[in-house]
């Protein structure tokens, strides 16, 4: 009776421990580029709760970045303060599904073909960060737009987009300053643009960049006490690329955070004109 007891007590902490690890947060650093000093986890939280958007970084294909990133959301929803993540990877027109999806109304395997036709990258590279907010039912908003219609605006300008194509860009307009064609030259640099038109380019990122502001406001309109995380890739999360738009759009505070990449995102690479902290990698 007594080894039964003792086997249940370590079944219940074995179970009670994996529960924690799910939902607790380990500690984690980043560089304050403005201040020039390392603080940890404890310290930068109270600073990204003060913010209605963190934008977080990443590239797209690199697992220790969505690790980042995962570590930010669990800070913030364990905070206690209402969240939401904002996706680059989905459009808007697919908000049902992902609605769906955080209510458990459909599992990974009806989602995937969903994901798919938004996103191209490996669902394994993101699935924690969604089984997250399944889990803590943290709702997730689709941002983008259609990438028919970036992909038009990048090989033909957003000239050639028709009355209809138009419509469904409401509130986004395709201005490019010279400081944004500079910031795309730097930012995107490694992407290369091929055979594309570099203006044309510009205008892509452009849509992309303000498309997710115009959405992401229009999400923060409607949900005032939340806090929105934004996960796109670093290039559109600069302070050049959406925050830039969200200011256009309001005074909206943010804060950016960009994974450390050795030569790309470091102390030596970037400063507080692009983002706020770079997330150190542990």
């Amino acid at each position: 009776m007594k080894r039964q007891a003792l086997l249940i007590a370590v079944w219940v902490g074995l179970v009670l421990s994996a529960c924690k690890t799910t939902t607790a947060t380990q500690p984690w650093r980043v560089y304050d580029l403005e201040r020039q000093e390392v603080l940890s986890s404890a310290r930068v939280i109270p600073r990204l709760l003060a913010a209605r958007v963190v934008l977080v970084g990443e590239h797209h294909n690199n697992s220790a970045h969505h690790h980042a990133q995962l570590k930010v959301i669990q800070a913030l929803h364990n905070a206690g303060h209402p969240i939401a993540i904002g996706l680059e990877m989905f459009r808007r027109d697919s908000q049902d599904a992902l609605n769906q999806w955080v209510a458990g109304q459909i599992n990974a395997v009806q989602f995937r073909p969903v994901y798919l036709d938004n996103w191209n990258f490996d669902w394994e590279l993101y699935g924690p960060i969604f089984s997250y907010a399944q889990k803590n039912n943290v709702p997730m908003v689709g941002l983008n737009v259609s990438r028919k219609i970036t992909a038009q605006v990048a090989y033909h300008g957003f000239a050639s987009l028709d009355e209809s194509q138009r419509g469904m860009l409401e509130g986004i307009t395709c201005n490019v300053t010279a400081d944004y064609r500079d910031f795309i030259r730097r930012a995107h640099g490694a992407h290369g643009h091929g055979k594309m038109n570099f203006d044309h380019f510009c205008e892509a990122q452009l849509v992309w960049d303000t498309a997710m502001a115009v959405h992401a406001v229009d999400f923060l309109q409607r949900h005032p006490d939340t806090i929105l995380v934004i996960l796109a890739g670093s290039g559109h999360v600069r302070k050049l690329g959406i925050p830039s738009q969200l200011e256009k759009q309001g005074a909206w505070s943010y804060a950016v955070l960009l994974p450390e990449t050795e030569g790309v995102f470091d102390a030596q690479t970037v400063s507080s004109k692009d983002a706020d902290f770079i997330l150190l990698n542990e």
